[in-house]
């Protein structure tokens, strides 16, 4: 979504996750996705610095304030806590040692702190859209996906904010299903705006 919102126009290489090519380890042992490489050749393998890279190099952003210190705080409770109770809810089967309810009962504790911002604001800081909210989307959308239905009627705030940013436009320009890449393809340059 950064890479759409800043309007910055990339070559798209779509990887299966269950065959990754070599290609992917050779420019991150991570084996991870997203990765990006810059035109500077910079290899950027984190979600979050490709966000942060994104809109640095954007001088007309609004998402990215100079004063983000309580965002980036919490997208670090996110994406470290919230991240590892989420997987677990997500993948119960295979951490048996607690229950499902279990583990949504801690995705719960953060989600409830989510919704109680909610109450007063549009978005997680403030009115308008910004970091926090783009880099805690993608996992509230997986924790609500398991189970929409509980989510929803337990989160009212948080379930319109999931919405109000699941329905747009940004978000439908970069839902495109791409072709799975290959060596032999020509490059797929896309502009997620166009």
């Amino acid at each position: 979504m950064a890479l759409a919102y800043t309007n910055i126009e990339v070559e798209l290489r779509e990887i299966s996750l269950r065959d990754r090519p070599q290609a992917l380890y050779s420019v991150s042992q991570k084996g991870t996705v997203p990765v990006l490489i810059t035109n500077d050749d910079i290899i950027i393998d984190e979600s979050l610095d490709i966000i942060l890279w994104a809109l640095k190099n954007d001088k007309d952003q609004t998402w990215l304030s100079e004063n983000s210190d309580n965002e980036m705080e919490l997208i670090t409770i996110n994406d470290t806590t919230f991240k590892k109770w989420l997987d677990r809810y997500k993948y119960h089967d295979r951490y048996p040692e607690n229950s499902k309810d279990y583990y949504r009962d801690k995705c719960a504790t953060i989600l409830s702190e989510y919704d109680k911002q909610l109450c007063n604001t549009k978005y997680l800081m403030q009115d308008e859209i910004s970091i926090s909210d783009i880099a805690i989307f993608p996992f509230i959308r997986q924790f609500a996906n398991v189970d929409y239905q509980w989510f929803e009627s337990n989160y009212t705030h948080l379930t319109n904010w999931l919405n109000n940013i699941s329905s747009s436009s940004l978000f439908k320009s970069i839902m495109e299903k791409y072709n799975t890449w290959n060596e032999k393809d020509k490059p797929q340059i896309i502009n997620f705006n166009n």
